[in-house]
């Protein structure tokens, strides 16, 4: 198949690209012949899958859609031939393992003569329709992001206004407190919500892997590249580009990601060609970005351009009544999805869960209701549906029994340097007894008397460095 059609237009009429036509609907389209191998597929369905169109020519239709339904019930192989459209829903696993809903409409291609020469199918991510279909806590969201604590308040209202900036973003927080919500909530909510949405987690890949992941490469740009390849830079053309764990990304791609928001022109591995991308950045670290660059672990001029607008998320336990909104949110969410009749939390278990640090913050709170749905068979969540850890750190005394040797000797009644007040007291010991074990915290734990993940908790409480 070719772009353009063999016959000349008329007089007057002007030509139209029907394939660039396609590659500019905001949903997927694939076309595949009779034998249903690929001929095209537009580059909403490129993002969708993470398979570039060059790519996918060829191949049979369910090695480039890799749905549910291609295992099960494809109307293709059905017998006899298809006269009109179907349409139904199905799922798939893209490449970076999310399974995402699909709606799927399948038509017959015909020639002139009304023969059928293959198929015509679109593709409707389902994803952003059904996140306008959850109904709760409304009153206390804005987008898929709940709230209610002062500074979350004040994140919804800055957020909107950021969202129809084309300025780049650099989101900050701990791990698990949801910037890649934030930073989908960013696309959603931008005039480029109709346009990609793409993510590229900078530690997870080799550096040499990174490159090519980000800017592509051309054929023969090293060993094993047997042909181009589109960069993630070019799949998020017109849309999102969102570089997540920005802090672990090579100073070798620092430099090459410096220069595109420089020129926004993208010059893929082994090429000369630039490609002009027209892509929003949002970056998003859990790491102190101003103390690697003094550590000279982080270009400052890229700092510069990435920080023009920064949110940053709050840990929860910072975040004043969220916990409470939050686990209300997640039983009452988690029951319906998991099909389990589970209402709520006795007085006990509640008192654990609102008394609890959350190191891992919204990520581990929805785990430990996870886990307490799924196992709970009595209608309400008590201590003994909650993980272990939970209640074993509940099971030590308020004030942790000290063992002899680390008690201070008398006349001292506090470690040296230390005044009054617990905390100062009960850090003092912390650091002794890092000090003692030589920074093995199973072993500075054990002459603690208390069990791991309660030092581990107080570590983080008290802004220790036990690195």
């Amino acid at each position: 198949m070719t772009s353009k059609s063999n016959k000349s237009p008329s007089a007057g009429q002007p030509s139209i690209d029907f394939f660039a036509m396609l590659d500019a609907l905001p949903w997927g389209v694939i076309i595949f012949d009779i034998q249903r191998r690929t001929l095209f597929c537009n580059q909403a369905l490129s993002t969708l899958i993470g398979l570039s169109a060059d790519a996918a020519k060829g191949l049979r239709c369910y090695n480039v859609l890799r749905c549910r339904a291609c295992l099960s019930d494809c109307p293709t192989e059905k017998p006899g031939p298809m006269t009109t459209p179907v349409t139904f829903e199905t799922d798939l696993i893209n490449r970076d393992r999310k399974r995402v809903p699909l709606r799927v409409t399948l038509a017959p291609l015909l020639d002139l003569r009304q023969q059928q020469i293959g198929f015509i199918e679109t593709i409707e991510d389902l994803r952003p329709l059904m996140e306008l279909g959850a109904k709760s806590a409304q009153a206390y969201r804005f987008s898929n992001i709940l709230g209610q604590s002062v500074q979350m308040v004040k994140l919804f209202r800055i957020v909107p206004v950021i969202a129809q900036s084309d300025s780049s973003v650099l989101i900050t927080g701990e791990t698990g407190t949801g910037k890649d919500m934030l930073a989908d909530t960013l696309h959603q909510e931008s005039d480029r919500s109709k346009g990609p949405f793409v993510k590229i987690n900078c530690g997870a890949l080799p550096e040499t892997l990174l490159e090519s992941e980000l800017f592509g490469h051309t054929k023969g740009a090293f060993t094993g590249a047997v042909e181009n390849k589109q960069g993630r830079f070019h799949l998020a053309h017109n849309g999102t580009l969102y570089l997540t764990e920005i802090g672990d990304l090579p100073l070798t791609l620092q430099v090459k990601l410096l220069t595109f928001l420089d020129d926004k022109v993208v010059y893929p591995l082994g090429g000369t060609k630039g490609f002009a991308a027209n892509v929003r950045i949002v970056a998003a670290t859990h790491r102190n970005l101003e103390q690697m660059v003094r550590e000279g672990r982080f270009r400052q001029d890229l700092f510069f351009r990435l920080n023009v607008m920064r949110l940053h998320i709050p840990p929860l336990r910072e975040r004043e009544g969220d916990v409470r909104l939050l686990l209300d949110y997640f039983v009452n969410h988690l029951s319906q999805k998991l099909n389990r009749s589970v209402s709520g939390y006795t007085g006990k278990a509640l008192q654990l869960l609102l008394a609890y640090a959350y190191p891992g913050n919204v990520r581990e709170l929805r785990n430990i209701v996870e886990y307490a749905v799924n196992v709970c068979q009595e209608g309400r969540i008590a201590p003994k549906h909650l993980p272990a850890y939970l209640t074993e750190d509940r099971a030590q005394p308020l004030v942790e029994f000290i063992p002899e040797p680390l008690r201070p000797p008398p006349p001292h009644p506090e470690p040296q340097g230390v005044k009054g007040t617990w905390p100062t007291v009960e850090k003092q010991m912390i650091l002794d007894a890092l000090i003692k074990a030589k920074g093995n915290r199973m072993k500075a734990s054990q002459a603690l008397g208390w069990a791991r993940s309660t030092l581990w908790r107080k570590i983080k409480l008290y802004g220790i460095d036990a690195s």
